[in-house]
């Protein structure tokens, strides 16, 4: 029996808070071998939640439906549930409730009528009752954290939902080629050409990391680029390499728009490519995720009618002070959620009349034509669309643009883009340094989920926008503010 006690004596018991099950309705099973406790007072809060159509009612009622099935495992309660069968062998753990009054001296400063400070109360009740096991609560309230630590308890977040520790470490989309690039993997080089494009099949140590619609670049003198590829074909040793569309020259300018980087080039590839279904565009304010898509949706929807139409979407976040219920249509309500993307349109619908010079960024701004053109774009070939209203729906050749994806939970993002039927194309922007969602987080949003999960699938590419194109201030304040 020793090797059973040394299991138990290392087994922990992490107290859940409710954020915690409300954030991740599975977390009761995220715990391997390790016990889990509800306290009553995270139960009372479960219930207070259900309530509602909203993703946190909607997560809380699933919360109880698994713990209600979980009920059916139990022979008696207070010795707790296995967790082996209902997690399908993902915890070995139990799952504790907790069944008795519990009444601990907490300091006078901590009023018990605070859900928060009677689940403290319990976790110090654990800690004396199991003092051979490590008790630790878990919750993503900070200031709950920091009034554990002060009482002297272990207290952690919640980490299993994040797909990255380090977000410096997520997926870019592009490599830089070292200067002997040629020299170590040119041997025995094969080269065609189709369609237009030059294609390289390559043999070399740099191949087996190579990634299926990665680009490739190798950097000459003061910045430009010598060359630049894409990763077509990549298995073991080999893989092969396709040149690019420059759409750094006018002459390939899109609706009016040219790249005005390498980053924005590689991204008007993809966005272009009718062969890939899922874009993903990381980029901070001002790189020009909005316009390059605005322009490639525009020019593959009026001009090469790929798309029936445009579709956006945006998770309605406010920065300050909600402003409260909005009148009108779904589209109307959606509106002042969109200035970004009037914005963009103003520009491009400008950039055609002008004839695209300058990047598509005249300095005409305004204008009685331009504003009555965005308006008739919108209503001809854009819908704007809620996110509430996305369950059940499917997109026939549509052109799908999720704005703000960094707002996004991973199960909402799972939601939108398993709405895409045949012939449609996702493309999903963000900025993963503004999270305005409560207990999000760089690691665990939505878009990190997607870029993480969808790299190497023949049919989706990735680009992280490096430079901002907006203006010589806004680049500068976004360095030093």
């Amino acid at each position: 029996m020793p090797g059973k006690s040394r299991k138990a004596k290392n087994r922990k018991i992490f107290v859940l808070d409710t954020n915690v099950l409300i954030h991740d309705p599975t977390s009761l099973f995220r715990f391997e071998e390790h016990d889990v406790f509800l306290p009553i007072m995270t139960l009372e809060e479960l219930d207070n939640h259900k309530r509602g159509m909203s993703e946190i009612a909607r997560n809380a009622r699933q919360v109880s439906r698994a713990l209600d099935e979980m009920l059916a495992y139990a022979d008696a309660i207070g010795e707790g549930i296995l967790l082996d069968e209902p997690s399908r062998g993902q915890a070995s753990g139990r799952l504790l409730f907790q069944t008795e009054a519990i009444h601990i001296e907490l300091p006078p400063a901590l009023p018990t009528t605070k859900y928060d400070n009677q689940i403290l109360a319990v976790v110090i009740h654990l800690q004396h009752r199991y003092h051979r096991q490590e008790v630790i609560l878990v919750s993503k309230d900070i200031n709950m954290r920091i009034k554990a630590r002060a009482l002297g308890l272990q207290a952690e977040d919640y980490f299993n939902d994040q797909v990255l520790e380090d977000t410096d470490l997520l997926y870019r989309g592009c490599r830089g080629l070292a200067a002997d690039f040629w020299d170590r993997h040119g041997h025995g080089m094969e080269s065609w050409s189709a369609d237009g494009k030059t294609f390289y099949r390559i043999q070399g140590p740099l191949c087996p990391e190579l990634l299926l619609n990665e680009f490739l670049y190798l950097e000459g003198e003061n910045g430009a680029t010598e060359f630049a590829a894409i990763v077509r074909e990549a298995a073991g040793k080999k893989a092969v390499l396709e040149t690019l569309t420059d759409y750094t020259h006018p002459k390939h300018a899109v609706w009016g728009i040219h790249a005005r980087n390498r980053e924005q080039n590689f991204a008007l590839n993809l966005l272009m490519n009718p062969n890939i279904d899922f874009v993903t565009i990381l980029g901070q304010a001002g790189t020009g995720k909005t316009l390059l898509t605005l322009a490639a949706g525009l020019n593959q929807t009026h001009e090469i009618r790929r798309y029936a139409e445009i579709i956006v979407t945006r998770v309605t976040v406010p920065v300050g002070e909600d402003i409260g219920f909005l009148p009108g249509s779904e589209e109307e309500k959606m509106t002042p959620w969109m200035g970004a993307l009037e914005d963009n349109l103003e520009v491009l619908c400008h950039s055609e009349e002008m004839g695209g010079n300058n990047g598509g960024i005249s300095h005409h701004y305004g204008g009685e034509w331009s504003k009555a053109a965005t308006h008739d774009l919108i209503k001809s070939r854009i819908r704007i669309k809620s996110l509430n209203f996305m369950r059940g729906r499917t997109f026939l050749k549509k052109f799908l643009i999720i704005d703000e994806a960094q707002n996004l939970t991973p199960k909402q993002m799972k939601t939108l883009i398993t709405r895409a039927g045949p012939g449609t194309k996702v493309v999903c922007l963000g900025n993963i340094a503004q999270i305005d969602t409560p207990y999000l987080t760089e690691g665990s949003s939505g878009l990190t989920y997607v870029v993480d999960r969808f790299k190497g699938w023949p049919h989706s590419g990735h680009i992280t926008l490096q430079r901002g194109e907006r203006s010589r201030l806004a680049d500068h304040a976004a360095e030093v503010l």
